[in-house]
């Protein structure tokens, strides 16, 4: 019985070590999210405006521009999945995941092939595991994205696109799979178009409820959509990264917290059997002491 007591206080001994990783973890976490939450913020204003700027030319211009022409048949898709680079963050990266399983569905019912880029170390673990071809990856960022990332990761994705029909890598469509930061508790995985471009609104602004600026074009609009769109696409896909971090560490946290929880019931658990452990050790141990005396005692009335 005492080496039974003795390994469940080893037992609240790991969980008490393991419960104060646990913690630090949610600690900092939720110290990381205050500013990836600003960043996201930040990054609002110049999103909304160029989204303004991007819909005015569409709608007031009739040029043609690469990146907004349709294939009639298109046979090839390009999708961007964005996970995170570090696990202990509950179900965030296989819900992401998930969709993007959902996405490429629907695509191979349309009769499409898929070229898969990843950005972070659990959609690239994820694909080579099954043995599935990725044609490029990015890693080591999930949580702190910069924006010269997500260029590089929209020039990448824009070449692709502008290759000619037949040329090796060419793609007729672009989609992004992210988690949206909804609040600290609801973070949603969402598959988005970015080409041939749709116009992405930010939420509760539709276009319709707002009027368009009316732009002159210098010095014309074919050539300012060539230098637009592009930023157009990288400001998107940036803005998604820094969702994705905003939602990894609010899961984070929440995963962390729920592991903090669950050792704090799991020491409870442990101290109360050890404790009954304990007291049946000591009553047993009473027994046989109260039982040997009156043996002792019986023996000792039997010879006189």
């Amino acid at each position: 019985m005492a080496l039974s007591v003795r390994e469940y206080r080893a037992r609240i001994k790991s969980t008490e070590s393991m419960k104060k990783i646990t913690r630090a973890m949610e600690l900092i976490a939720a110290s990381r999210i205050i500013k990836a939450q600003q960043r996201a913020q930040a990054a609002a204003p110049y999103a909304r405006e160029l989204t303004r700027a991007v819909s005015a030319l569409a709608t007031f211009s009739d040029v043609d521009h690469p990146l907004t022409r349709e294939e009639e048949n298109p046979k090839r898709a390009a999708v961007l999945v964005v996970t995170s680079d570090r696990g202990l963050a509950g179900a965030y990266s296989s819900s992401v995941l998930k969709e993007y399983e959902r996405l490429a569905e629907r695509l191979r019912d349309e009769g499409k092939e898929i070229d898969t880029y990843i950005c972070g170390r659990k959609g690239e673990a994820y694909f080579k595991f099954r043995n599935r071809p990725v044609v490029q990856s990015w890693t080591g960022f999930s949580d702190q994205p910069s924006y010269e990332v997500a260029a590089e990761v929209g020039r990448a994705l824009i070449d692709s696109f502008l290759k000619e029909q037949g040329e090796d890598g060419d793609v007729d469509e672009v989609h992004v799979v992210y988690t949206r930061f909804r609040s600290m508790l609801s973070q949603e995985p969402t598959a988005v178009r970015l080409l041939p471009l749709e116009v992405v609104e930010d939420e509760g602004r539709p276009a319709e409820s707002e009027l368009l600026p009316l732009y002159e074009f210098e010095p014309s609009a074919e050539e300012v959509l060539d230098a637009l769109l592009p930023q157009y696409v990288q400001s998107r896909i940036f803005f998604s990264l820094l969702q994705a971090a905003a939602s990894e560490l609010a899961a984070r946290q929440k995963a962390m917290k729920s592991a903090t929880d669950n050792a704090e019931e799991l020491i409870k658990k442990y101290t109360r059997i050890a404790n009954q452990a304990r007291q049946a050790g000591i009553t047993q141990e009473i027994s046989e002491i109260v039982g040997g005396v009156n043996a002792l005692a019986d023996a000792n009335a039997a010879s006189e």
